[in-house]
């Protein structure tokens, strides 16, 4: 697989301190920059930047994917699978919500995964997945 550069993703939310709490605490993302209205933060080494705009915020749309509802409108980060176990623990340790439960998706198939789904504060819908081997991601 090719050098991967991290990502940057900008998402509203209703209140910073609550959203700072999340990702610091429960994602145990590194926090950097911010200012009055964002909080930047490091997600396994990618740059999610966190923008007070409450009014942006809105309840997200599924689509059925190997028979559970997915929202349509995510994002996350691909884990090495023992990263995901454990923060598939560390998530039911805080009594995360999970809208899809962490579970094997695809089991036995192209593309089979480990991934779970669930809100932040501000109901961002996060998607996080792992594969046992890389070259599973893009397969076909």
């Amino acid at each position: 697989m090719q050098n991967i550069r991290p990502f940057h993703v900008a998402f509203p939310v209703k209140d910073l301190e609550e959203t700072r709490t999340f990702y610091t605490q429960i994602l145990q993302c590194k926090e950097g920059r911010s200012a009055e209205k964002w909080i930047d933060f490091s997600m396994f080494g990618h740059q999610i930047s966190a923008h007070l705009k409450p009014e942006e915020t809105r309840e997200v749309n599924a689509n059925s994917v190997d028979g559970k509802q997915v929202p349509v409108l995510h994002w996350g980060v691909i884990l090495a699978w023992d990263d995901w176990h454990n923060l598939a623990e560390n998530l039911k340790a805080h009594q995360i919500k999970f809208i899809i439960e962490p579970y094997i998706r695809f089991k036995g198939e192209v593309g089979e995964q480990a991934t779970m789904f669930f809100l932040d504060p501000s109901g961002n819908a996060l998607e996080f997945k792992s594969f046992k081997q890389d070259e599973s991601i893009f397969a076909t």
